[in-house]
């Protein structure tokens, strides 16, 4: 199968007390956009890449050139996530100081826009496809929707033990995906920000969610350690009832799951990143794991973001951000590029 990097590396890894992961493995070469570990990555087209770091700022850069392009600052605490809507220049940030704000691409260095309104760290950012509004999910138990332009917050909904982990926005449709601690995803219906369907619950907590482009599929993670739970599963939005293929392989908690833009994988694909450090790219129907990745010094990985080329963004706690790709041929191998 190619050139594989199988040696797969453990961290003892620790959670704070909202679950997030704090990097124990030795310390690596830093971002150049961050002076502290990366905790978030999202991808802007065509080659640039939004980040958040344990730094408090928000970094844009270009992941082939590697020029740090604009860094935001205003949050007192740690980012957590970071989005953004392709085609527009606003860029969205949560943070653990229970905010949301919002940057301009080449704008004025201060927040566009903030949205204050939750009493815990935020946990969860979903802007919809047409940029109009911002929702919101935090470990207070709340979702929110919010204006974009004017700041307003348009609902709040409260659901007991719904410590949110993660949103994200199915496309061209009026819906919202979360993940929560309570090991359940929930599917909203931004319009009247109710609860329009719950997947039956998993047995470990669910950290990260995405919906594949054509808006049919979503994925999800799981928490982990010593290969109990740690997998990724695949649910049809049209067939609501089960999960149609789980991806098993990591040692530890999947902290992020992405699907992968067609490209030269000769079959639809999806990638996980873990806790301990391995990043692998999957056949999305079989569930065969055609590709992992070690990235060195990386620690406890973060976050993953899918790129144009076949490239993926990896973000890590100990070490920034790790450029991989799949190569082109017919056992694909995930190889380091370059490294942000």
């Amino acid at each position: 199968m190619g050139k594989l990097h199988s040696k797969i590396s453990l961290h003892t890894t620790k959670y704070r007390a909202d679950g997030s992961v704090e990097g124990t493995g030795p310390a690596g070469q830093l971002s150049p956009m961050h002076t502290d570990g990366v905790t978030s990555v999202a991808a802007l087209e065509p080659d640039l890449c939004v980040s958040g770091g344990r730094d408090k700022s928000v970094a844009v850069c270009s992941w082939r050139s590697r020029a740090v392009l604009q860094r935001f600052l205003g949050h007192e605490r740690e980012v957590t996530k970071v989005t953004c809507a392709l085609d527009s220049n606003r860029v969205f940030s949560a943070s653990r100081d229970k905010t949301v704000m919002m940057w301009e691409l080449h704008g004025i260095p201060g927040p566009r826009q903030r949205f204050p309104g939750h009493d815990l760290v935020v946990t969860g950012l979903a802007v919809s496809p047409d940029v109009s509004q911002l929702c919101t999910g935090s470990r207070d138990n709340t979702v929110c929707k919010w204006d974009i332009e004017t700041g307003e917050c348009l609902g709040r909904a409260a659901i007991s033990r719904n410590l949110v982990t993660h949103l994200c926005w199915v496309p061209g449709e009026p819906y919202v995906i979360q993940t929560s601690e309570d090991k359940t995803i929930r599917v909203w219906d931004s319009r009247e920000l109710r609860v329009a369907h719950t997947f039956p619950a998993k047995r470990h907590i669910q950290t990260c969610c995405d919906v594949s482009q054509d808006g049919r599929f979503c994925l999800s993670s799981s928490s982990g350690s010593g290969g109990e739970g740690g997998e990724a599963t695949l649910w049809d939005l049209r067939q609501t009832r089960n999960h149609m293929c789980e991806y098993k392989g990591h040692f530890q908690t999947t902290t992020s799951c992405v699907f992968l833009p067609q490209g030269p994988v000769f079959t639809p694909s999806v990638a996980t990143a873990s806790c301990d450090g391995t990043v692998k790219v999957w056949d999305r129907d079989t569930g065969a794991c055609l590709a992992t990745s070690c990235p060195p010094g990386s620690g406890p990985l973060a976050s993953l973001a899918a790129c144009p080329s076949s490239t993926l963004l990896c973000a890590s706690l100990n070490s920034g951000i790790h450029v991989l790709r799949v190569s082109d041929r017919a056992d694909p191998a995930l190889e380091e590029v370059a490294a942000l």
